[in-house]
């Protein structure tokens, strides 16, 4: 099994979940963060980290963010990884509380 990152995480991209991470296997992106799905030990130390609740077990994915699963494991292999934490984006909290934001995914 392995943590997810799911749609929230876009646009805000908080690192807090990459600090408490003991394998890193968290890859960031031009605005959202994934999880790469064959490192994840499972260990669940990112979930409660995270601000914007963004990461979810592979199985408790919300309805209609079954997606994020594959894209999670397509945009780790590409992605660098990332293994500390920065400071987020200027405009991050003007993103906190928006719905919707797969369609601003960057890849």
């Amino acid at each position: 099994m392995t943590f997810v990152v799911g749609e929230n995480c876009i646009k805000c991209k908080l690192t807090d979940c990459v600090e408490v991470c003991p394998v890193d296997c968290f890859y960031e992106g031009p605005n959202m963060l994934v999880i790469h799905p064959d490192e994840c030990i499972d260990c669940a130390l990112c979930e409660p980290e995270c601000p914007v609740d963004a990461i979810y077990s592979e199985d408790e994915l919300p309805a209609g963010q079954e997606e994020f699963l594959t894209l999670n494991q397509e945009l780790a292999d590409t992605w660098p990884n990332i293994t500390e934490m920065k400071d987020a984006p200027p405009d991050a909290d003007d993103w906190r509380e928006v719905k919707d934001k797969a369609k601003y995914l960057e890849r």
